[in-house]
């Protein structure tokens, strides 16, 4: 069996860990196409849309099926339920309107998967209160002037989002590092979660 799995992102482990074989998958933010290579092993068809043209260039050079496009306006030409699984990973938090994304999501899915970094976990706390400064860690990588995040989303704010827009939380899974954590105070441990979602 393929390593893949064990050199992605850990939350991009657990997706393509929890995608069944043979789905029909849409990857939106799909970056350098590592969950893409991985679902392939799945036998799964897989589609990407990215931001990014040099990212499009890698991922299409590795045989991967991916278009360049802006979420926040091309979901809209996606059929309802035309994919299994809708898949938005790290991207959710520089989406213009989460929540309509999230609509968006689960209405070209059946189900999706959600990953972002959770601005509520203690590091993130600490940098504010003692440094009074905008954090820089592992989860959010660059400061606040280069950064792509416009949402601070955390853990409770993503349960009560996906409640207002009457999706079920299928799954969830927390993080700090490369290390799985269990859901108990996950709000302020966890460095970034992922949801899997159906409606």
């Amino acid at each position: 069996m393929s390593t893949t799995r064990d050199q992605i992102r850990p939350d991009l482990a657990v997706i393509a860990g929890h995608v069944t074989p043979g789905s029909r998958v849409l990857d939106i933010g799909c970056g350098d196409g590592a969950l893409m290579m991985a679902l392939r092993e799945k036998d799964c068809d897989v589609r990407g849309i990215e931001i990014d043209g040099d990212c499009v260039e890698r991922c299409v050079s590795q045989g991967l099926s991916v278009v360049q496009g802006d979420a926040d306006r091309d979901l809209a030409d996606y059929p309802d339920k035309g994919f299994d699984y809708a898949i938005l990973s790290q991207t959710l938090q520089t989406a213009a309107r989460p929540d309509r994304m999230l609509d968006e999501l689960l209405r070209v899915g059946t189900r999706a998967f959600v990953s972002f970094p959770n601005f509520a976990h203690w590091r993130t706390r600490a940098a504010l209160m003692f440094g009074g400064r905008m954090p820089v860690t592992r989860a959010i990588p660059v400061s606040w002037y280069a950064t792509e995040n416009i949402h601070h989303v955390t853990v409770k704010d993503f349960r009560d989002l996906a409640k207002d827009k009457g999706a079920r939380i299928e799954r969830e899974w927390f993080f700090a590092g490369e290390r799985q954590l269990g859901r108990a105070g996950a709000n302020g441990r966890a460095e970034f979660a992922v949801f899997e979602l159906s409606r």
